[in-house]
């Protein structure tokens, strides 16, 4: 298929979604005892068009075309990596496109658009043990130290989770929580690109857990993680990297959680974490998977921000 992969040179050689509509599943969403911005008030307040839909539903519509690309080895050994660039409200429809040949390093670059060709993410996917410089590599390597966190002053990095190693499982009828209001069963009623190893059998004897619900796996019990910043406050997911190791994470299996953040940054409107989850096996304690989390905090929506700033002898104006 002929068309344009979003951020990079024109390319021949792509395979292309159809165009799809997420579905939004976080309208009543809870943390820290507020709700989120995936909340329409919440959004609206913040001066956003609607609630956006979490940027790992999206990962959902490359399943398929990273699976042609890469064969069964892509649920073992993937990794994809993403910068979330717009948000997305339910009733927009999204397309995905990713190359079909790796280079040479065993990459292929990957993005996602609107129907009016707003960019949604731009990113990479590749396979293990040698992943190659993904997406979020490339922009930790950008990362300056930052001085002036508020939000996050109580933040450092090299910080471990103080749940470290957090018990972790996803059952198929599970309900994951305030921070994930529904389960793996309700998520394949709405998931926008299904596949047959998420819903019985597979290639390793059950159910894989979907690409996207890797996400609420390592996120649904983080309020175990000790990672106290200032708030209430709003955030958002800015980028996210799922790295299989020793894959697929299966629906009914247990699994522990070791977190550490890796990087602290900010921008204008933003402070942001970069944490990093390592999935283990209970019994060997060998890796079986790894995300990356960015997440950025508006700064706006933090009531004290300012009154913090000064006592804490922050130069807003630098």
């Amino acid at each position: 298929m002929k068309g344009k992969l979003l951020g990079r040179k024109m390319s021949a050689d792509l395979l292309i979604s159809e165009f799809r509509k997420p579905r939004q599943m976080l309208g009543d969403q809870e943390y820290d005892g507020h709700l989120s911005i995936h909340d329409d008030k919440m959004a609206e307040d913040l001066g956003f068009s609607g609630a956006p839909i979490e940027g790992p539903t999206h990962f959902s519509q490359f399943v398929p075309l990273l699976h042609e690309v890469f064969g069964d080895e892509w649920f073992t050994k993937g990794c994809i990596s993403a910068h979330y660039q717009n948000m997305v409200v339910e009733g927009e429809e999204v397309q995905t496109m990713v190359e079909k040949a790796p280079d040479s390093s065993g990459m292929v670059a990957i993005s996602a658009q609107k129907r009016d060709g707003t960019p949604v993410l731009t990113g990479t996917a590749s396979l293990g043990p040698d992943y190659g410089e993904t997406e979020l590599d490339k922009r930790m390597a950008k990362l300056r130290p930052s001085s002036q966190l508020v939000i996050l002053s109580d933040l450092t990095v090299g910080q471990k989770g103080t749940g470290n190693p957090e018990s972790v499982r996803m059952d198929m009828d599970q309900h994951m929580g305030d921070m994930y209001p529904f389960s793996n069963k309700q998520k394949l009623e709405k998931i926008t690109e299904t596949h047959e190893f998420y819903e019985g059998e597979s290639p390793w004897g059950g159910p894989v857990i979907p690409l996207e619900m890797i996400s609420v796996l390592t996120q649904y019990t983080s309020g175990r993680s000790g990672f106290r910043s200032r708030g209430p406050a709003i955030g958002l997911f800015a980028g996210q990297q799922i790295k299989m190791i020793d894959g697929p994470l299966m629906i009914g299996k247990d699994y522990l959680l070791e977190r550490e953040i890796i990087a602290l940054s900010e921008s204008r409107r933003t402070e942001s974490n970069w944490i990093l989850t390592r999935v283990l096996c209970p019994d060997s304690k060998e890796v079986k998977a790894e995300v990356i989390l960015n997440s950025a905090t508006l700064k706006d929506s933090y009531a004290n921000y300012e009154a913090d700033a000064a006592a804490l002898g922050k130069d807003l104006s630098a």
